[in-house]
């Protein structure tokens, strides 16, 4: 029996969204948003910068799908649980450490707050605090002073990647900090000097959770 010719077979590494997105992601990590660009994007998936456009409009389009990409990995695992408060502490450690392991993303938040994956925290936050027993009326107000937590601590993160901060960089940075503010006069900055030791040593991970239990203690239930 005649055996039909095959058809052309398909390309495993055809050009995608999800591919482009990807190699995105990779040079964002490696270099930072200046070296995305469409070329560079074209070289690594050696491909046209056309082909590239066909699935992304511009760079801002770009880089929102790639903040989305990344922060809904992150929140993905995260289920809602019994404990609505541990939810929400889960959901925000979780953003925590997507923007420091991404610290762009950080910058892509400060930016423009509210990308998709950001819409995605607002309305899985919502639900929660409403399950912690928060009345429509006070609702808005607590999403918001979480969410802006959250963007404050992108800001942050991503502003100390672009003075490049490394690990072992923190502690003269962190004494640097405490020294000039220190020389100001301690009868007139006096909390300043009470925490500066504080300043010095503290743990930003830590930090960054004492915060949001405090949030999460002030968002009693109010029905």
């Amino acid at each position: 029996m005649e055996q039909r010719p095959k058809g052309p077979e398909r390309r495993e590494d055809a050009l995608s969204r999800e591919r482009i997105v990807a190699a995105a992601i990779e040079i964002l990590d490696a270099e930072g948003e200046r070296a995305l660009t469409f070329r560079a994007l074209a070289n690594r998936l050696s491909t046209g910068s056309g082909a590239i456009y066909w699935h992304v409009p511009d760079k801002d389009a770009l880089l929102s799908v790639a903040t989305e990409t990344v922060l809904s990995g992150a929140m993905a695992e995260i289920a809602g649980g019994s404990d609505p408060a541990a939810a929400l502490r889960a959901l925000a450690l979780s953003v925590f450490d997507a923007i420091e392991a991404h610290p762009w993303v950080g910058t892509q938040l400060a930016r423009e707050p509210w990308q998709p994956a950001m819409v995605e925290v607002f309305e899985r936050s919502a639900a929660q605090f409403e399950r912690l027993g928060v009345s429509r009326g006070s609702l808005f107000h607590c999403v918001s002073a979480y969410v802006h937590y959250l963007l404050g601590t992108a800001a942050q993160t991503a502003a100390a990647a672009r003075h490049k901060f490394a690990a072992s960089d923190r502690p003269a940075v962190l004494a640097a900090i405490v020294e000039r503010w220190t020389r100001r006069d301690p009868a007139q900055y006096p909390f300043v000097h009470r925490l500066a030791e504080q300043v010095r040593t503290h743990d930003e991970r830590e930090a960054f959770l004492a915060g949001l239990d405090l949030i999460l203690a002030g968002a009693k239930p109010t029905r």
